[in-house]
């Protein structure tokens, strides 16, 4: 939808095989922003989080992986806090030209 705002969505996984977590992995940085090992912050629009949603399905075994989403509003963003190094992302990591 086109004017409809990003949302800062926190994204966590543990995946069992070395394969699927690399490709997940990859997947993300297409995203966001890594900002742990295992956890990426990824500002998505609601077409965004759609597609990403599907992608996230189609690699991971729901029988053994875990991967969280945690969509946070404005209020939210604003009551993070960080502490040692890093900061909350507050720019897209990419652009559709």
């Amino acid at each position: 939808m086109k004017g409809t705002a990003s949302m800062l969505t926190l994204i966590s996984y543990d995946i069992v095989d070395t394969k699927r977590r690399t490709k997940v992995m990859q997947l993300l940085k297409g995203y966001g922003s890594r900002v742990q090992r295992s956890v990426f912050e990824c500002l998505l629009d609601p077409t965004d989080a759609a597609v990403l949603d599907r992608q996230l399905h189609a690699l991971i075994d729901p029988s053994t992986d875990s991967v969280r989403c945690y969509p946070l509003d404005a209020n939210a963003v604003q009551r993070i806090v960080i502490y040692g190094l890093g900061k909350v992302t507050t720019e897209p990591t990419h652009w559709l030209v």
